[in-house]
This record gives structure tokens, sequence and C-alpha cells, in this order.
């Protein structure tokens, strides 16, 4: 008989032991495979705020959820869901639920901004991963989620248009080099790895006429107009403040208007063309021309004339004839009475 009791507790034993180890596996081996996780945005501006919203597909009542973050390019603003403590590129937030405090969740979420520093494109990603999930009475808990959940995101400033601008002083003379500057600036421009610049010639006074755009580099002078202005590939270009100058010198053989297309292309797009303009050029003729009116901060009328100085076209000038008022009618009377006194002394001493 205490050998039947002996058999009956050690098989008791084994099926409590056998469902407690079934048991065990078992939660180890739940998966929750509803989780999701979402951007608000895909591409976002410097300044601008992307929120992440884990969804759990079923209500949880414990969770740690990580977000790394890059934190050159975005700051940590808030989250829900959570305690959140934010480290040097990452995001813990842990929740544990209690029956005195707080509900169970099926989401979560947390806030990001990107920087204001951020002057080109910059890809980077969030990345999730999730571990210490249960349900809210904890007789379910489920496998850390290791592999994570990547949500790309593009930080893209606002960029402005690059601008062309061709500067010199004074006046071209056919000819004669005149010094140039050629201008590509922005306030903000987008980067481009391979841009070039080209020039043509649109107008001329005559067929016959020619035009020569030598780029200087050091030592070394190339034709804008034939050969385009950087290497065969192209050179970078973009970010803050940009400001490309270019020197030139430009001659032309004849006096006349002429136009100049310069573009900005694209080398890694088709030579799409990123900017252009036309610049009208008047050459001048060698004699000093008539001035062009205009007004100085005096007040006064100016000019300018072929040599490129400034005159001023209301000095005052000499008079050519005596003025008619004033002083004038006074002498008039002065000589009619001496001439009156002479002829009277004249007719007296001849009637004596």
């Amino acid at each position: 008989m205490k050998k039947l009791y002996f058999v009956i507790s050690i098989l008791f034993l084994t099926i409590i032991l056998s469902m407690q180890f079934t048991t065990t596996v078992f939660a180890q081996d739940l998966k929750l495979e509803t989780v999701e996780v979402d951007a608000s945005k895909t591409k976002v501006a410097p300044g601008q705020e992307v929120t992440l919203n884990i969804s759990f597909g079923k209500a949880l009542g414990a969770y740690t959820i990580t977000t790394e973050y890059d934190k050159d390019a975005f700051e940590y603003v808030r989250s829900e869901g959570g305690e959140a403590n934010n480290q040097a590129g990452k995001v813990i937030l842990t929740y544990y639920y209690s029956q005195n405090q707080g509900s169970p969740r099926t989401s979560a979420y947390m806030t990001f901004k990107a920087k204001s520093t951020i002057y080109a494109d910059t890809p980077t990603d969030f990345s999730v991963t999730l571990s210490g999930l249960s349900n809210p009475d904890n007789s379910e808990e489920y496998e850390d989620i290791t592999e994570p959940f990547k949500e790309d995101i593009l930080v893209q400033p606002n960029y402005e248009n690059y601008n062309l601008k061709l500067e010199y002083t004074g006046i071209i003379l056919p000819k004669l080099e005149k010094n140039m500057n050629l201008i590509t600036e922005s306030a903000l421009g987008k980067n481009y790895d391979h841009v070039r610049l080209t020039a043509t010639v649109t107008k001329k006074p005559s067929k016959d006429a020619t035009v020569n755009l030598l780029a200087i580099k050091e030592e070394e002078q190339i034709d804008l107009l034939h050969s385009g202005w950087g290497e065969e590939g192209g050179y970078q270009l973009g970010g803050k403040d940009v400001k490309q100058v270019l020197a030139l010198r430009g001659e032309f053989s004849e006096i006349g208007d002429y136009t100049i297309h310069v573009k900005l292309i694209d080398r890694d797009n088709e030579d799409k063309t990123i900017a252009e303009k036309d610049f009208n050029l008047t050459v001048g003729q060698t004699k000093e021309e008539e001035p062009t009116t205009g007004t100085n901060n005096n007040g006064q009328t100016t000019g300018t004339n072929n040599k490129g100085q400034t005159t001023e076209a209301n000095k005052t000038k000499q008079p050519t004839t005596l003025p008619k008022a004033g002083g004038t009618s006074n002498t008039i009377l002065i000589i009619s009475a001496i001439t009156l006194a002479v002829a009277y002394l004249y007719v007296t001493k001849k009637s004596k």
C-alpha cells in the first residue's frame, strides 16, 4: 500500500512539473506579431516635427520601447505612453500597468524635431525595438522584438534659387580686354555633386563680330564659350551663403549690342538647367559721347560719359551776354545824362 501511495505521489508530482514546464515554454514562445510603427512624415524641413506612432495591436500592461535616432539631425521633443529617458541618440520609453494606476495601452508615440542647422539633404532613419512585453494581468509574456522597425526620413531644407550675375566697371570698348566677374550665388543653395557653367553668344551686331570670354584659373585661361567652366564631369556646389566668383576677361571685336546666355547645368541629371540668364552688353565707341541724365544725392542732374566718368550737367556756365536788369538800366541813364550835359555846354558856348 505504501508503494502504491509512493507511485501515485511520484506520478502526481511529475504531472505538476510537466504542466509548469509546458506553461513556461508556452509563455516564452508567444510572439506579438501585431506591432506596427509608422512615421507621420517621410520628409521634413529643418525646424519641423515628425511623430512615430507605435501600435501594439492589442492591450498591453508592460513594455519598453527603445528608439534610436540621428542626434545630429533630430532632437527629442515629447512622448506619450510611459516614462521617457532621453539619452544621446536614444529614447527609452517604459510603461508598467497596475490596477491602482493607469490602464492598459494599445499604442504609444514619440515626437522629434529636425534641427534648424541642417543646410543640405540629410537622409536618416528611426530604429525601434521592443522588450518586456506582457498583457495586463501578466498571464502572457511575449518575446522581445529585437529586429528593429526602420522608418526612413529625409530632412530637406527649403532651398533658394541660384542667381547669376555679370559684373564689371566702366564701359566696354571694342578690341580691348575687359575684366569681368561671373558670380553664382544663393542664400541656401541645393547641393549638387557635378555642375558646370556654359555660355553662348545669342546676339551680336554683325555676323563677323567675335567674342572671347576667358575664365582665369591660376595661370590657365579657359574659353567659357567653347569649353565651359569646370571639369568635364563637373564640380560641387551648394550650401549656405554660396558665392562663387569666376574671373573673366572679355573681348568684343565690334561696336554694338551683344547678348551672352549663361547656364548652370547639372551633369548628373542629363545637363538639366539649374539656373540661366541673358546678359545684354553694349560695346561703346572710343569717342566721348553725350552724357545720359540722372540725379545725384544732392539733387543735381548728372550723367556718365563714354569713359565712365560722372559729369554734372547743370554746372553754372559763364554768361555770354550781359544781364538785362539792375545795373544795366542805371548805366544807360548816366550815359544819357552826360551826353545831355556835353550838348548843353556846347550849345551855350557857341551862342556866346
